[in-house]
Formats: C-alpha cells, structure tokens, sequence
C-alpha cells in the first residue's frame, strides 16, 4: 500500500512542495521563477487526479492513500499560500481562512471518525468545488503575469482565491451544520 502507483503520485506531491516553495529563493529572475513554481504546481495538482483515477482503474485503493491524498492537498495548497502571502500576491486574512477551514475541518473529521460519525462529514461537492477553485487561483497568483497578452493572472487569481475564501467558510460552515447534531447525540 505504500509503494502502489497511485500512492507513490501522492507522495511524489508531498516531495514537490519544498521545490515549489525553494524556487523563490534561488537566483533567477521573477519571471523564470513564476513561471517554473505555475508549471509544477499545476503538474503536482494533476497528480491529485491521478492517483484517485489509478487507484480505482487498478483496483489499488487503501486506507492509507486515502488518509495521505487529501493530507498532500493540504500540504501544497498551504505552502503555495504561505509562497504567496511572502509574495505578497495573497491577503493574509484569506490565507488564514483557507488554512483555518483546513485544520479545523481535518479535526472535526478526526473527532467525527472517533465517535463514528464519520458519514457526517464525509466530502461534499462544496468541498470539491472550494478546492477546484483554489486550484486554479493559486497557479494564477503563482504565475502573476499576462497569459496570451489577454488574461492578467494576479487580477483573476485575486478574485478566483476570494471565491474560494468564501466557498471555504461556506463549507466549513455547511460540515459543522451535519456534524452538530451527531456531537449533540453523543454529549447527551
């Protein structure tokens, strides 16, 4: 289960963060920079989709991969924020909601899974939808340039990582909702 095809597209995102979060602290112009921290952090994203394809189509899914896949996601979406917000291509209030939202949610499920109440709060396509947009805000910010003399990236980045700010509250507040009345069950 650790060296499977899928598991090891999951570790091999864990792996690309500190090149990402390195790039900007080499030599090399800003542009080059941007441009290579964009190119690999849209290709370890693309492993996220990977991994969950290759484990199905092989029939190699676990408990492990599926406790270390979204684990990863974090990881690289906190990082690019962290990146960013040294940047300063990222308002630090929206990355503390987003980073926020993520450690208070992994608690909740930890807390959800130990009184077996894990079905509460499993992914929703709120959640799928917050993580999308964030993963196509946060090339944009890395990128901070104009794609094709057309699409400004900080400006869409900007708004695309506002979006999902608020589609990250909104789902923070939407697994509270389904895990409260199975915490007030459990306290009585």
């Amino acid at each position: 289960m650790f060296l499977t095809l899928p598991t090891l597209l999951t570790w091999a995102r864990i792996v690309a963060i500190p090149l990402i979060v390195g790039l900007f602290h080499l030599q090399m112009t800003p542009a080059h920079q941007n441009l290579i921290a964009t190119v690999l952090f849209i290709t370890v994203a693309l492993t996220d989709w990977a991994d969950g394809y290759l484990a199905r189509k092989l029939n190699q899914t676990s408990s492990f991969g599926a406790f270390l896949d979204p684990v990863a996601d974090k990881f690289l979406v906190c990082a690019a924020l962290l990146v960013l917000l040294e940047q300063q291509r990222v308002d630090a209030l929206v990355a503390l909601v987003i980073v926020g939202r993520e450690i208070a949610i992994s608690a909740l499920r930890e807390w959800m899974a130990q009184i077996g109440a894990s079905r509460s709060v499993a992914v929703h396509m709120l959640g799928k939808l917050k993580t999308t947009v964030q993963m196509v805000a946060i090339p944009f910010l890395l990128y901070d340039g104009v794609l094709f003399g057309l699409i400004h990236t900080r400006l869409w980045g900007t708004w695309l990582i506002y979006l999902a700010a608020v589609l990250t509250i909104w789902s923070m507040v939407y697994y509270l909702q389904k895990a409260l009345p199975e915490i007030r069950a459990k306290v009585r």
